[in-house]
């Protein structure tokens, strides 16, 4: 039987090298646009020294996706049924908008991958991401029947906070363009007009 042997500090500190370096070629050119000798020369590695490390562009590109993912799920996770629903639903807008903010390149390469049609992907959004959505759009729905939020369609709710928060980080060119902020200040005002937006949307007595 082969055993892995435990990777050395080099052999991590390459790995992470070589994935943050391909995060930043492939949220930019997109996969098929991306190329290993991209990817090395922004690593600062040669060629053959990535290869040892990784078979393929395609294996650099699927360990990205899947810890991507799982880091996605995390805020939708975090929402707990014991906590105030309309706290516990603006949190989690809160929580992806700062994601927004922290992992711009994250974000613009899971909205590719999802625009192409999801084929490296499809099956874990078919399979835990669905999953998931469909827990928490379960708790909304006990949160509406029992009059704590308004009557909004649970899974729309989740997918309109995955729009509005998103595109700060998937549209940035075009929200800089317009508003012309100085560094990222418009994340703030951002968070505050999401706050508001979404608390009165969730309101009982607005509906």
């Amino acid at each position: 039987m082969n055993v892995e042997r435990p990777r050395t500090r080099i052999q991590k500190k390459n790995r992470e090298t070589i994935l943050d370096a391909a995060l930043a070629v492939f949220s930019a050119e997109g996969f098929r646009g991306a190329t290993l000798d991209q990817i090395a020369e922004t690593a600062g590695l040669s060629k053959p020294n990535l290869l040892y490390y990784f078979a393929s562009k395609e294996a650099i590109y699927s360990e990205l996706l899947s810890t991507l993912l799982d880091t996605w799920l995390d805020p939708l996770r975090a929402l707990d049924e014991a906590g105030d629903p309309v706290d516990e639903i603006v949190g989690y807008v809160m929580r992806k908008l700062q994601m927004s903010r922290d992992m711009p390149r994250e974000s613009r390469l899971f909205a590719q991958e999802i625009v192409q049609g999801a084929p490296r992907i499809l099956e874990q959004i078919e399979g835990p991401l669905r999953r998931l959505v469909d827990d928490k759009a379960a708790l909304v729905t006990r949160w509406i029947d029992t009059g704590r939020i308004a009557a909004l369609d649970p899974y729309h709710l989740i997918f309109s906070i995955w729009a509005t928060t998103q595109h700060y980080a998937d549209f940035n060119t075009q929200v800089c363009s317009i508003l012309k902020p100085e560094g990222d200040a418009h994340m703030d005002d951002a968070a505050t007009f999401l706050s508001a937006f979404y608390r009165r949307a969730l309101d009982p007595r607005q509906l």
